[in-house]
């Protein structure tokens, strides 16, 4: 029997399968990647016997794979929280999906595992921008506020190392990043042990700055649109720095694009914190974009299509 976890390689994902696993200890096939890269299931070869454990990728954008895997005899627990379209009926899918606008994946694994690692569902919360709602995970742990937002950049600094057009542009590809977190039960642990954090912290803050350093193209009251070039820093803080504009001006709706090598952009967009939703309706609108009601993104968005989606998301907010 072979077993695979598939898991998106941002904070959200890395944080559920890190509970699942100290809740669930059980050796697998790590398949990950970048955050962008949404078709994780496509790379699962799994048959009669076998099991796959899905965290935080869409069930619409991986529906033809679940659909094979099913059929050749594997069973597949599923945990996510973006739009999934209809949710296949089989006797080998066991499927916890909810799309509330402030649950992520890692507190869909907190519920399941009745939580035992709370800690590590409030990292990826805070990772997943869910401010407020990581706050009140965290509250039964009774966290000095230094700790609180030691756990909040934790979960910052994996999210955002896995944004990026390919793994190479990232700080630590995300199967090394999750089996570096494996060594520690306890996040904070990790915060003072594991020199990777520090590393994180230090490239979140350089890139950060860099894209604040940005003139948006589009500022208005309630949007703001920045174009950033082609380099891998710009790859890397697009997400984050998203969040991080999201979380300075709650009102505002956000949205960042990438230049692209090969031309176009790659899309961030994040709705108004004050009314969180939106943002994947916007997405879906253009080939290659998804997402969830908060935060979603488009991985090619064409130069020809850029009027057409400035025009989009002033009226979709």
């Amino acid at each position: 029997m072979a077993h695979f976890d598939v898991f998106n390689g941002d904070a959200d994902g890395i944080c559920a399968l890190r509970q699942l696993r100290l809740a669930h200890p059980r050796e697998a096939t790590l398949v990950t990647g970048v955050k962008r890269d949404i078709t994780l299931l496509e790379r699962v070869e799994a048959g009669p016997g076998d099991r796959v454990t899905v965290l935080d990728i869409a069930l619409d954008s991986n529906r033809a794979a679940l659909t094979r895997i099913l059929a050749a005899g594997a069973r597949v627990r599923y945990f996510d929280h973006h739009f999934p379209g209809k949710i296949p009926s089989h006797p080998g899918l066991d499927c916890h999906i909810e799309t509330r606008p402030d649950k992520g994946t890692s507190l869909l694994v907190d519920e399941f595992v009745g939580g035992r690692f709370r800690a590590w569902a409030v990292v990826g919360t805070f990772g997943d921008n869910f401010d407020a709602a990581a706050s009140r995970a965290a509250v039964p742990l009774g966290l000095a506020a230094a700790e609180l937002a030691l756990l909040r950049e934790l979960g910052i600094c994996i999210n955002y190392n896995g944004y990026g057009a390919a793994v190479a542009d990232l700080h630590c590809a995300p199967d090394d990043l999750y089996r570096r977190l494996c060594r520690y039960a306890d996040p904070l642990a990790f915060i003072r042990d594991d020199p990777t954090f520090r590393r994180l912290s230090s490239g979140y803050a350089d890139d950060l700055a860099r894209a604040r350093g940005t003139v948006p193209s589009l500022m208005q009251a309630r949007h703001q649109l920045r174009i950033l070039p082609d380099e891998p820093w710009a790859r890397r803080v697009s997400g984050v720095c998203a969040n991080a504009l999201a979380q300075a001006a709650p009102e505002c709706a956000q949205a960042l694009l990438t230049r692209l090598a090969h031309g176009g952009f790659l899309v961030s967009v994040r709705a108004p914190l004050t009314r969180p939703v939106g943002a994947d309706q916007l997405c879906r609108q253009f080939a290659t974009g998804g997402g969830r009601k908060a935060a979603a993104g488009i991985n090619h968005l064409p130069e020809a299509d850029y009027d057409r989606f400035a025009a989009a998301f002033t009226a979709a907010f």
